[in-house]
Formats: structure tokens, C-alpha cells, sequence
């Protein structure tokens, strides 16, 4: 116990040794009194036409990058339809999600037959999508096999059991139109 104390002090002695070898730092220097009161009364001036270039310069620029990304996105979508299309994922719903998150633009549901079948799928989205130069962000779910989530940045997809996909009704949940229609039938149901 002794030993492990002075080790202990011999560190923070060699700490604050080189604490005090290093120069210290600079500060800015304070203005002084006579610059202070000479801009005291003079107020900012504002440039009208400075700022009201930018937004109009920038818009084609946000319109462009945007038709790009969304380019971009219709390109990984068909990647990862063709991969579920080619291991035979049954139920497939693409969601767009734009207007309702920022987390994805894009959600993919689809189902597999089985536990087994689910991963193999999830398998051949992942592979499909890095042959195309996208780059996973993560895979979640995979051991188990009942719900694997493959996030591709701005599309997720999300492949289930059908006994899954069931119980937590993903579709409903993001797609407003189904919801709506849910909601009619509904009223329909109990008003008549």
C-alpha cells in the first residue's frame, strides 16, 4: 500500500513539474479605452444587397444537390430492389419518407419465409449495395433472423417474418395514405 503511494506522488510531482515547463498561454491583449470610445457611437452598417444575393445564389445550388441526392437515392432503391428481387423477399413496400423524418428518405419493407431466409436477404442487400460503391452503415438484427435492418444511410430497409411484420405493422405506421385509409374504414365501421 505504502509503494503504490509513493508512486502515486512520484507522478504527480512529475505532473506538475511539467505543467510548470510549459510556456503559459497567451492572451489577447484588452482594447483600450480610446479604441472603445471611438467605435462607442458608431452603429454596424448593413449591406441589403450583400445579403439578399446569397439566398437567391444559393437556391440553384440546393436545387441541384438535391435532384443529385435524390439520384442517388432512386440508384440505391433499384440496387436494393434488384437484390431482394433476386433472393425472392415476398411483400416488398418502398416508403418514401421525406416529408415525414430526417432519420431516412427511403424505408424498404420486406418479409422472408424464415429465419434463415431473412438473413441470407439481408446478406445480398449488403453485398448488392457495396458492388454499388454504397457504403452500409450498420446491420442490426442479423443473428437472431426474426428482423434484420440494414441501414444504407438514406434508405433503411427493413426485412421481417411475416408473423414480425404483423405484430409491429411497420407500413402503418409510416405510410400517412394507409394510415388515412385505416382511419376511414374505421369511422365507416362504427358510424354505420
Amino acid at each position: 500500500m505504502a509503494e503504490k503511494r509513493a508512486s502515486t506522488s512520484r507522478r504527480s510531482r512529475k505532473s506538475t513539474a511539467a505543467a510548470a515547463a510549459r510556456p503559459a498561454k497567451r492572451r489577447p491583449a484588452a482594447k483600450s479605452a480610446q479604441a472603445a470610445s471611438s467605435t462607442a457611437g458608431k452603429l454596424p452598417v448593413k449591406k441589403k444587397a450583400a445579403t439578399q444575393a446569397k439566398p437567391a445564389a444559393a437556391k440553384p445550388a440546393q436545387a441541384k444537390a438535391t435532384k443529385a441526392k435524390s439520384a442517388v437515392m432512386t440508384d440505391l432503391v433499384k440496387v436494393v430492389e434488384a437484390a431482394l428481387d433476386e433472393m425472392k423477399a415476398v411483400q416488398v413496400k418502398v416508403l418514401d419518407v421525406r416529408k415525414l423524418t430526417d432519420i431516412a428518405d427511403t424505408l424498404v419493407i420486406a418479409s422472408g419465409n424464415s429465419d434463415r431466409h431473412v438473413r441470407s436477404i439481408s446478406e445480398r442487400v449488403v453485398e448488392h449495395a457495396k458492388k454499388s460503391g454504397f457504403r452500409p452503415m450498420g446491420v442490426e438484427g442479423q443473428r437472431d433472423g426474426e428482423w434484420v435492418l440494414v441501414d444504407l444511410q438514406d434508405v433503411i430497409v427493413h426485412i421481417m417474418l411475416p408473423r414480425v411484420r404483423e405484430l409491429y405493422r411497420l407500413e402503418s405506421l409510416w405510410d400517412v395514405s394507409a394510415a388515412r385509409r385505416d382511419a376511414v374504414t374505421e369511422r365507416r365501421a362504427v358510424g354505420g
